[in-house]
């Protein structure tokens, strides 16, 4: 790894020769363009020149004008060859640059990692693996001291709380019932309260009177009847 990243400065580093080397790279790609756009611009001239001397043959096609037609069609041909020439030449100028390309970003990259290499390794300088280990280890004693005096601190003071056991507890306040001083313990069934029966003869009725007054002769009889019930 060490030699890997001796490479990348070596390469990449941040000294100058690093910096000339991508622009000389940057420009030899910008050379490329400008030469791409040159014979691009001639190869449209050509193809028009074909297109005038092929209507030229056309319009020249005929037994007066015979030669006419011959001298086109060899300038024709001469074009025609200079115009398949050029567009050799400018598919290895797009190759090339496009070569060069994918080499400049190729150095991008490997810049960028040597340079994130060169700040890991600044992180790590002032770092030991049985350092990180003792701190760590220290850590943990002190989370376990942490939670050794909390314990401590929760129990009750004196060791209230843990004076008698809980079994002798229960065997002395069964002992306190039968000797009669504690009154027994409520197993949980519900008392029943003893309600008196319902009358079962009909309610005395006095005689006859105007309907409030025997309206309010019932309403006393139901008081007397609850409150029999809840003496």
């Amino acid at each position: 790894m060490a030699l890997l990243l001796k490479i990348f400065y070596r390469l990449f580093g941040g000294g100058g020769k690093g910096q000339r080397q991508l622009s000389q790279q940057e420009a030899a790609i910008q050379k490329l363009k400008e030469t791409e756009e040159m014979l691009k611009k001639k190869q449209e001239s050509l193809e028009r020149t074909i297109k005038k001397e092929l209507l030229t043959i056309k319009e020249n096609n005929t037994a007066a004008n015979k030669q006419v037609a011959v001298q086109a069609l060899k300038r024709k041909k001469r074009h025609e060859k200079e115009l398949n020439d050029i567009e050799g030449k400018l598919a290895n100028v797009e190759a090339q640059r496009e070569a060069l390309e994918n080499a400049n970003a190729n150095t991008e990259v490997l810049r960028s990692m040597a340079f994130a290499a060169k700040a890991m390794r600044s992180v790590h300088e002032n770092m030991d693996i049985d350092q990180v280990d003792e701190l760590i280890q220290d850590i943990t004693e002190q989370q376990e001291l942490a939670q050794e005096i909390s314990d401590v601190i929760s129990r009750p003071i004196g060791g209230y709380g843990e004076l008698h056991d809980e079994d002798e507890l229960l065997a002395e306040l069964q002992e306190l019932r039968r000797e009669g001083k504690l009154p027994e313990v409520d197993t949980g069934a519900e008392s029943v309260v003893a309600l008196p029966s319902v009358p079962s003869s009909t309610l005395p009725c006095r005689p006859a009177a105007a309907a409030k007054d025997k309206d309010e002769d019932q309403m006393e009889d139901l008081k007397r009847w609850s409150g029999n019930v809840v003496a």
